[in-house]
């Protein structure tokens, strides 16, 4: 199991803990010049990411936030920006955090797209459904949730000539935790190789609130459990899954549980199969 733990430090190139408040300003400054390059390379200004109200998509919009500011500051060019953008199921449970998140980010511009219209449409639409579970058509339609969403911030992106910022970070990607082709697909992912307490530091050194940093995290995709906490899903706790990602001894039940989750969703870390 050891001999596993180390492959998957490795496969996911879990950043180290921070040594101290230096080397955590080390890495904001590192991760937002990886956003300036990004966007540089692209030879594009703008950058689109979805506001949830957890603390995953706060963090990485107060690292794009920066990264265009800086942008602007450094070249003299106006154009550059940060798009931020709301992507509730008709009426979100928790709209108030996601509006907090808005407040610290201060974002260029926000956009609204409700996705329920278009989720709806599309789910009647597929007769497949029809003879599901109630249990399997909510799991179904879930995942549907976060393909429209990535679709409109796409959309967005497009009209504006612009990246799409994904939120994934180690912790959720040992664990296969995200949609494929949903809150999986971006251009890039400025939080890869952190572990959720790392995601937290970094909101809290950038000034975010303590009750959005310590908030629960939720991925909020079905309504037969909704709020449902993603360590309910998991089976072990961030603070277990981010001691195995720093090579740290756990409990044998938790490195079995991460260990089968990741093996198990290797697909969606990977590009389609080819011959």
């Amino acid at each position: 199991m050891q001999a596993s733990q180390q492959e998957i430090i490795q496969q996911l190139k879990v950043q180290p803990p921070f040594a101290d408040d230096a080397a955590l300003e080390a890495e904001i400054a590192r991760r937002v010049a990886f956003i300036k390059q990004c966007l540089g390379n692209a030879g594009l200004k703008s950058l689109v990411l979805g506001i949830s109200g957890g603390v995953d998509s706060l963090t990485g919009a107060l690292l794009a936030q920066r990264a265009v500011r800086e942008l602007r500051e450094e070249t003299g060019d106006s154009a550059y920006r940060f798009v931020a953008v709301r992507l509730p199921y008709h009426v979100q449970q928790d709209e108030h955090d996601a509006q907090a998140c808005l407040d610290v980010i201060k974002p260029d511009e926000i956009q609204t797209v409700d996705i329920a219209p278009a989720v709806r449409a599309l789910v009647g639409n597929v007769k497949a459904l029809d003879d599901s579970s109630a249990a399997t058509k909510d799991f179904v339609v879930g995942n549907t949730k976060a393909r429209m969403r990535m679709v409109a911030q796409y959309t967005i992106a497009g009209a504006c000539q612009g990246l799409v910022i994904g939120t994934d970070h180690a912790a959720e990607a040992v664990m296969g935790f995200f949609t494929k082709f949903g809150d999986g697909a971006c251009d890039l992912a400025p939080l890869s190789g952190l572990v959720k307490q790392q995601v937290r530091a970094i909101a809290r050194a950038m000034g975010a609130p303590e009750n959005l940093v310590e908030k629960v995290p939720t991925a909020d995709l079905e309504d037969l459990a909704p709020g449902k906490p993603d360590e309910a899903a998991h089976g072990v706790t961030y603070v277990e899954i981010d001691d195995f990602l720093h090579g740290k001894p756990v409990a044998d039940r938790v490195a079995e549980i991460i260990v089968s989750a990741y093996r198990k969703t290797q697909h969606k870390r990977e590009l389609p199969f080819a011959p």
